[in-house]
């Protein structure tokens, strides 16, 4: 799977205006806060801001990722992928367990636990990144294959998001 902010440039996002760095996981925050918005006129403010702050225009070696990616990130999701990533981004914000009814690739489906600590986009799909509870260790599941979520209303671990992104390369100047 590939991280939005270090596929995109090889220096992270800058603010311009007000100079600040963003980490990936600042990054994927953000795009999760945005996707579920709809298609409203704010929402389309807003993925257009997080386009210009992404700069998909910039020099980069992975080209056709970063522009499926891109378009994944700024794109609305359908209604009920998005009512799944509320409860999602509910529970990484209030550090909540939550309860994935999922279908792997095999069409095997599980109810599983899970410590959701970020979300990250990888060209056209959404992921959650967690700790599953099931398998004792950290877990990518694809937005379109969680069939149902809930919260447990169980507290989970506080994880740092930045140890559980794939390629955070310090040579790639993502700040951690």
């Amino acid at each position: 799977m590939a991280n939005v902010a270090t596929h995109l440039r090889t220096t992270p996002a800058h603010d311009a205006a007000a100079g600040t760095v963003l980490t990936a996981a600042e990054i994927a925050a953000l795009a999760l806060s945005l996707a579920h918005l709809g298609a409203g006129p704010q929402a389309t403010t807003a993925r257009r801001a997080l386009r210009a702050l992404l700069d998909p225009a910039a020099p980069v070696d992975h080209d056709d990722v970063v522009a499926a990616t891109v378009a994944t990130l700024t794109a609305p999701l359908d209604a009920s992928t998005a009512d799944r990533a509320r409860v999602i981004a509910a529970a990484i914000t209030e550090h909540r367990v939550v309860r994935l009814c999922y279908g792997d690739a095999g069409a095997n489906v599980t109810i599983r636990e899970v410590e959701p600590v970020t979300c990250l986009v990888h060209r056209d799909h959404w992921y959650l990144v967690g700790w599953c509870r099931m398998r004792r260790g950290v877990r990518a599941f694809r937005f379109d294959r969680i069939l149902a979520v809930e919260s447990t209303g169980l507290p989970a671990r506080p994880r740092r998001a930045d140890r559980y992104l794939p390629f955070q390369s310090r040579a790639l100047g993502v700040r951690r």
